[in-house]
């Protein structure tokens, strides 16, 4: 079915100093293949619990959307068919022509998933890219926006019996999470903090040797007239 090809699109230089980026590197010697399994499900729960969003996608069947989590070491592939949606996991877009491609860091993308951001916003701000044939992207945004997602209810929903346990692992995660996004937001501030420092102290010093010399060479123009 990914039988596309076309140029690999350049990601976003300035990653996110966040815990998924330090996942992203354990996960880079992982085959997609691995992670197959897993998306599937997603996949499956989305099919059961939000079929609304196949459904308002099925006017662009034969649509490829790019989804780049620019902190992970893979991208994701939604195929749209009504028949059969598919979503799966790729190393890059090498051999694959998307129709558009959504490019962000994962949190995001979540967080845009479960309508707590707005997306015009996060675009303006240059953390969300979006590449290609924008109406397919705002049709699948104008789904998801309806749809009500909650990934923990999305997920413990599925599981019967373990729903509970599931529930207490996500909080215990999540506050893991938000701890470890302080702690590495220190750890850069305090790495990059005094070399921006530095670069400020500079650009200001090569403003201010700019300006002399503007007025030197006022200066020997006002003279050279006065000769």
């Amino acid at each position: 079915m990914l039988n596309h090809r076309s140029e690999q699109p350049s990601r976003p230089v300035d990653l996110p100093f966040s815990p998924v980026l330090l996942a992203g590197l354990a996960l880079a010697p992982v085959p997609p293949r691995l992670l197959q399994p897993l998306f599937d499900a997603i996949l499956s729960v989305v099919r059961r619990r939000h079929p609304d969003i196949l459904e308002r996608l099925a006017a662009y069947p034969h649509s490829v959307v790019g989804i780049d989590p620019v902190d992970l070491p893979f991208v994701l592939i939604l195929e749209p068919i009504p028949e059969q949606p598919m979503l799966t996991v790729c190393r890059d877009f090498d051999d694959i022509r998307p129709t558009a491609v959504i490019r962000g860091p994962l949190e995001m993308l979540f967080n845009l998933a479960e309508g707590k951001i707005d997306g015009d916003a996060a675009f303006f701000s240059r953390q969300l890219v979006i590449e290609g044939d924008t109406e397919v992207v705002l049709a699948l945004r104008n789904a998801v926006d309806g749809a009500g997602i909650n990934l923990e209810d999305d997920f413990a929903a599925t599981l019967g019996p373990l729903a509970r346990p599931l529930r207490h692992a996500a909080t215990v995660g999540g506050w893991l999470y938000k701890r470890m996004s302080r702690d590495m937001s220190m750890l850069r501030s305090a790495i990059v903090g005094p070399a921006l420092r530095s670069t400020d102290a500079q650009s200001a010093r090569i403003n201010e040797l700019e300006a002399e010399v503007a007025q030197m060479r006022r200066n020997m123009r006002h003279r050279e007239n006065r000769a």
